[in-house]
């Protein structure tokens, strides 16, 4: 009779056995609790990453989103960062959020292309991500102004004020959809007015003051007639501004989109060389995607919506009556 022998295992590899089931079990525990939160239609966290806490437009978005979360659940918790337009800091964001288990992530992603393998990380958590102020492939909702729209008013403003003859600048800014959507819209306008020569439109002030100064000392020393700027939002604006003012020059005027009330204040001063900002309302978006990601979740609303707020131009004739970003809002 033949005799078959087993082989003892080995303790370092039952060892490592024992490990991959633990892994195993504990991933499946992750991913029974995601789908139980999903399941139950409710909110149960809230994780927000914007562009950069540096500009007043996302504090406002957070105070929206803030807002908006307390009157629909009281007691969720809203987990906010900044990612300063640093797409490696936004996917550590990511992650933290899906190990923190946040059912709802309000998302401003900073690289629009990039952004893509994160919203399948937040997805695959059961999460529900809403795009806020700028596009996310994948995303179950998207909530911005109507930044095509925000970029041809703030150019119009400059044919119309040049009598469709002049050199303008456009200041670019990082490659997200709100600010590529405003240059296209503001292009759009310049390429029908023949007599506008555009000198300058590629180059990044990183959608920042700090930005907008670097980048503006640059151009004012490259070109030395200049008749007008469009600078993709108000912190770009004001620092190509103070470039002109250390470099003695008054010889053009801005245009921007934001509304923002560093440049309400100047506007109501007077003066400045910022003449027309298209207005955003950053608490409305926000507020507004707030709502629909929890409408989402319910089963109230199906994913894929898209919602464009209209903007809304603000000249020195109508500053007087303009309420600004930090006027009482109604959730």
């Amino acid at each position: 009779m033949r005799t078959t022998h087993v082989r003892p295992t080995s303790r370092g590899s039952a060892r490592r056995y024992s490990r991959k089931i633990l892994l195993l079990t504990g991933l499946l525990a992750l991913g029974n609790a995601a789908a139980a939160h999903a399941a139950d239609g409710a909110v149960h966290k809230i994780g927000v990453t914007v562009g950069s806490l540096g500009n007043p437009f996302f504090i406002a978005t957070i105070r929206g989103i803030t807002q908006q979360a307390k009157t629909l659940a009281p007691t969720v918790p809203v987990q906010s960062a900044s990612a300063d337009y640093d797409i490696g800091k936004q996917a550590s964001q990511v992650d933290s959020f899906v190990a923190a288990g946040n059912d709802l992530v309000m998302f401003n992603a900073v690289d629009y292309q990039a952004a893509a393998p994160l919203v399948r990380r937040m997805h695959a958590s059961g999460a529900t991500v809403v795009a806020f102020d700028v596009g996310a492939p994948g995303a179950d909702a998207t909530v911005t102004t109507n930044n095509v729209k925000a970029g041809e008013i703030a150019c119009q403003y400059i044919v119309d004020r040049l009598h469709g003859h002049g050199d303008v600048v456009i200041v670019n800014g990082p490659p997200v959809t709100a600010l590529t959507d405003r240059v296209k819209g503001c292009q759009s306008v310049f390429s029908k007015a023949t007599g506008i020569n555009v000198l300058s439109s590629n180059l990044d002030a990183k959608g920042s003051r700090d930005g907008g100064l670097a980048v503006g000392q640059s151009l004012l020393v490259r070109f030395p007639k200049v008749d007008a700027m469009f600078a993709v939002n108000d912190p770009t604006a004001l620092g190509v501004e103070l470039a002109a003012r250390q470099a003695g020059r008054q010889d053009f005027f801005l245009t921007s989109v934001d509304g923002s009330p560093d440049v309400e204040q100047e506007m109501r001063r007077g003066n400045t060389l910022i003449a027309a900002t298209a207005s955003q309302d950053p608490f409305a978006i926000a507020a507004t995607a707030t709502r629909i990601g929890f409408d989402i979740r319910a089963g109230r609303v199906k994913p894929g919506v898209v919602r464009l707020l209209d903007p809304s131009l603000i000249t020195h004739d109508t500053i007087g009556s303009y309420k600004g970003w930090n006027a009482p809002h109604n959730s």
